[in-house]
């Protein structure tokens, strides 16, 4: 099993994540690509968050990563569209608007990537439910 540990916790939690530049903009290449890239990288390191695989695109960005449980997926990527947006204008203040300071869209795409589905989980916990009648003849099951 391939999870990670907090303390008395064992965790496997990952993400599929995709978000986008600004009205989409085709702005994501060449150095600015590059600089995008190195900037979640580090941004992700100081969270402690793993990057599975990713991949800067011209108008979005995909990223599979492992998020610890104390970390809200809307919390890291506030964390994330937020400073990587004032990096980005640091490094590059010619893409910076005098009419918005916004670099990211406000949305973004997410969903859990599991090793099981959804029927293998419903089967499983059917099956604990029987062992549990079997153990105890008032079990509920939802």
């Amino acid at each position: 099993m391939d999870s990670k540990s907090i303390s008395h916790t064992k965790w496997k939690c990952q993400y599929h994540i995709v978000f986008i530049p600004k009205y989409r903009k085709k702005q994501l290449y060449g150095r600015i690509r590059e600089d995008v890239r190195d900037i979640i990288k580090t941004l992700c390191q100081y969270k402690k968050v793993e990057i599975v695989e990713g991949a800067v695109c011209i108008d979005h960005v995909h990223l599979c990563v492992c998020i610890p449980p104390k970390i809200s997926v809307s919390e890291f990527m506030g964390y994330l569209k937020g400073k990587s947006a004032l990096m980005i204008y640091d490094k590059h203040p010619e893409l910076k608007s005098k009419w918005s300071k916004a670099f990211w869209a406000r949305g973004y795409y997410v969903a859990t990537v599991g090793n099981i589905t959804e029927d293998a989980i419903k089967k499983y916990i059917k099956e604990q439910s029987e062992e549990s009648r079997k153990e105890d003849s008032e079990g509920a099951a939802f």
